[in-house]
């Protein structure tokens, strides 16, 4: 026990934070195996235990079996839990539990939590943990509350309870899971449904320290000035442009596709569920094995944005995009500094912003590639038409952690499983933590040394 304890006292902390993501998933698959009730027939292998698993946990939402029909209300419970300790963190989850002992976080705790300081707000670490909790709650449970409401004159007042709850949670956790076969197809006619599901996926994809600065920003006082930071100016700009852009664009591509036949308000709300649902939530209103190539190649690009730091949703997150377009603005205007708002933005973030999308390009560029070899690699280029997009589509939604599919899932080979579980994992995670996680400890002190410089051309 004392080695196992001096063995978690060595970790680093992004160490710590991949193992506490691994544990959970490790325990997710050994529940699915082990406990009884959690099925309607046989239950899952070893394989897709995990791949199921590791989709709840890192609230992916792809599939390999119905959550609808292949699990009971309890497995489906048993789901919900992945899905809620995976979108929170578990760091959030372990903060509370020792505040509510009375005990202090060391430095190496406050190192996971995170002390953020965003403009005029400072956010302690356990104010942090407990406003995480408090306004998933709040959100979820209003979520809930909506769809029960508009659920059960329908589904009656019993029926309608379970299904209001999980969707809520789900929704809120962009995860994307669903108890209805064709997930949220069934409602693409009822507007108020599909505005309640956005509301939560937008939301959670805000981001908690947003969340948390736009709850200041109200309370201030009047005639007591509270400016916004410039990270939740980016977070609330990108995703509008986002929002606004993809609805118009997603209505342009299948306005005479999948949405034909619609009156024009039903129309114009699915278009715009396609452009929130895309961004790493993975509830569907459309067959996008039926969709137009504009509308796929679209959501493909959306879903590697993702939503933003510090929230449930998954992808390279808004900051980092808004930072790459002003960085290269500013160098197309000839700026030596990168600046926004009034404001200068340090080098080193706006080069960690470059080296994420470096990484996170290479991972699903190999995960592309190891999906062709295992998929499609042994078939004749005449009978592979769209299949590419196909896993394309699979490759991004895995690794940023959407949960969309052109219907592939179901059919993957065992190596073509094991390659969307590491994509998952890795995109939850996060690429830089998990190279973070796999280097060592520095054996000897960094040198403050500049070595000679010397030009290499480019371009």
């Amino acid at each position: 026990m004392r080695a196992l304890w001096n063995f978690w006292r060595s970790l680093t902390p992004p160490q710590l934070f991949v193992s506490s993501f691994l544990l959970l998933i490790v325990a997710g698959t050994l529940g699915l195996l082990a406990l009884p009730g959690l099925y309607t027939g046989p239950g899952l292998g070893p394989l897709d235990a995990l791949f199921t698993a590791t989709s709840a946990v890192c609230v992916t939402g792809l599939i390999v079996v119905d959550t609808a029909t292949y699990f009971t209300e309890a497995g489906q419970a048993f789901l919900l839990l992945l899905i809620q300790f995976g979108g929170l963190g578990m760091i959030a989850f372990t903060t509370l539990i020792i505040l509510s002992f009375g005990q202090r976080l060391s430095l190496r705790q406050e190192a996971l939590t995170g002390h953020a300081t965003l403009g005029n707000l400072e956010v302690p670490p356990h104010r942090l943990a407990r406003d995480v909790v408090r306004f998933t709650l709040l959100i979820e449970g209003t979520g809930a509350l909506l769809l029960y409401l508009l659920w059960a004159p329908d589904m009656g007042w019993q029926a309608a309870l379970w299904p209001a709850v999980f969707h809520a949670v789900s929704a809120f956790c962009n995860a994307g899971f669903s108890t209805f076969s064709d997930s949220l197809t069934g409602f693409r006619h009822h507007p108020l449904v599909l505005g309640v599901i956005m509301g939560l996926i937008v939301l959670g994809g805000l981001g908690f320290l947003t969340l948390e600065e736009l709850y200041a920003w109200r309370r201030a006082r009047r005639g007591r000035r509270f400016s916004l930071s410039i990270h939740s100016r980016l977070v609330l700009l990108t995703s509008g442009v986002l929002i606004i852009g993809g609805w118009a664009l997603f209505t342009f591509f299948e306005w005479r596709v999948t949405l034909a036949g619609m009156p024009v308000w039903d129309r114009l709300a699915n278009s715009l569920f396609l452009s929130v649902t895309a961004r790493t939530a993975g509830f569907n209103t459309i067959d996008y094995g039926q969709a137009s190539a504009g509308t796929n190649f679209l959501s493909i690009l959306l879903m590697t944005v993702g939503g933003s730091p510090g929230s449930t949703a998954g992808g390279l997150k808004t900051t980092t995009v808004a930072l790459l377009g002003i960085l290269a603005w500013s160098r197309l205007r000839g700026d030596a500094g990168i600046n926004f708002s009034n404001r200068s933005l340090p080098e080193a973030t706006v080069q960690r912003a470059v080296g994420l999308f470096v990484l996170a390009f290479a991972l699903m560029t190999a995960g592309l590639f190891f999906f062709t070899a295992t998929e499609i690699a042994s078939v004749a280029h005449p009978d592979t038409a769209g299949r590419f997009l196909e896993y394309m589509f699979e490759t991004v939604s895995a690794f940023n952690t959407v949960g969309l599919s052109m219907g592939v899932t179901p059919h993957l080979t065992t190596p073509g499983r094991w390659t969307a579980v590491l994509l998952m994992f890795i995109g939850r995670v996060g690429p830089l933590t998990f190279v973070a996680a796999l280097a060592r400890r520095a054996a000897r002190p960094t040198r403050s040394i500049r070595l000679a410089r010397e030009d290499v051309i480019v371009g």
